[in-house]
C-alpha cells in the first residue's frame, strides 16, 4: 500500500481529469494504487483515460461528465460521491482567459468565477467535512504562479486564483487539527489544452505529469507546492520585487502570451 492510500484511504476524486494536470495526476494516483472517480465535462476523453488506467493498473474507475460551472453539476458530483469512502480531492477543474479586462464578455468571466472558485468552495466544504468526519482526507487546490500579484491581460483569471490561494493558506490550519491536509499547487506556465482555451500562445512550459509529480511528493508535507523548474524560477525572479513590480513585471509576461484576437 502507497504511503498516500495509507493516509487517506482508497478513493480520491479528480476534477478536470480529461486533459492536463488533471489527467496526469489520475494517472499518478491510479499508479499509486487509489480508485478514482473522475470528472470532467467530455465523456469521451473520460471513458479514454478509465480503460488506459484500468489497463495500466487494474485502477476501479467511475467517470461523471459534468459541468462544475452549473450549480446541478457541482450537486451530481456531491451525490455521486456519497456512497464511496473517498478521502481525497484533487479540485484541478478551471480555465483561464486573456485580454483586455474591459473588453472580455463579462459572461465568460462570471463562468471562469464559478468554475474557478464556486465549485472549488462547494466542493471543498462538502468534502471537508466528510473528512473531518472520517478524521483523515487530503484536499488539493491549484493556484498559480500569478495569484500572487494583479496580473493584467489576465486580471480576473489571476484574481480567481489569488483566492484560491488564500482560501487554501486560511483553511490549511484549521483542517490540519481534524486529520484533514490541505495542499495549494501553485504551477507556472504548463503545456495542455488550458492555453487554446484561454486564448494564449505559451512560451516555456512544465509538463503536467511533472506537476503531477510535485504535487504528490508534497501531499501531506507542505502546504504549498510550486512543482516544476519554471514554477520555481519565476517564484525566485518575482520574490526580489515589491509587488508593484511583480504586477508590471507579469503584465508584460502576459502582454505577450495572450492572443491578439482576445484583447490584448
Amino acid at each position: 500500500m502507497s504511503r498516500l492510500v495509507d493516509r487517506y484511504g482508497p478513493w480520491a476524486v479528480v476534477t478536470g481529469a480529461s486533459d492536463g494536470i488533471g489527467a496526469a495526476t489520475a494517472r499518478r494516483l491510479a499508479a499509486e494504487g487509489f480508485a478514482l472517480v473522475l470528472v470532467a465535462r467530455r465523456q469521451d476523453r473520460l471513458t479514454e483515460l478509465a480503460e488506459e488506467l484500468r489497463a495500466a493498473y487494474r485502477a476501479e474507475i467511475e467517470t461523471l461528465a459534468l459541468d462544475l460551472g452549473t450549480a446541478a453539476g457541482v450537486a451530481a458530483l456531491q451525490q455521486a460521491g456519497a456512497a464511496r469512502d473517498i478521502g481525497l480531492l484533487v479540485a484541478a477543474a478551471g480555465f483561464g482567459t486573456a485580454g483586455a479586462f474591459l473588453a472580455r464578455p463579462v459572461a465568460d468571466e462570471l463562468a471562469m468565477l464559478d468554475v474557478n472558485c464556486r465549485a472549488v468552495l462547494v466542493l471543498t466544504h462538502h468534502f471537508g467535512n466528510r473528512f473531518a468526519a472520517r478524521g483523515r482526507g487530503g484536499i488539493v487546490l491549484f493556484s498559480s504562479i500569478v495569484a500572487f500579484q494583479g496580473v493584467p491581460n489576465t486580471a480576473n483569471y489571476a484574481a480567481t486564483k489569488a483566492y484560491v490561494q488564500s482560501l487554501a493558506e486560511g483553511i490549511g490550519p484549521e483542517l490540519r487539527a481534524g486529520g484533514v491536509d490541505v495542499l495549494a499547487v501553485a504551477p507556472g506556465p504548463v503545456r495542455s489544452g488550458f492555453a487554446a482555451r484561454a486564448g494564449m500562445r505559451m512560451g516555456a512550459t512544465d509538463s503536467p505529469a511533472t506537476v503531477a509529480e510535485g504535487l504528490l511528493g508534497a501531499l501531506g508535507r507542505r502546504s504549498l507546492v510550486r512543482p516544476g523548474p519554471l514554477s520555481k524560477l519565476l517564484a525566485f525572479a518575482l520574490g526580489f520585487l515589491p509587488r508593484r513590480g511583480r504586477v508590471w513585471m507579469m503584465g508584460k509576461v502576459m502582454s505577450g502570451m495572450a492572443k491578439p484576437d482576445h484583447g490584448a
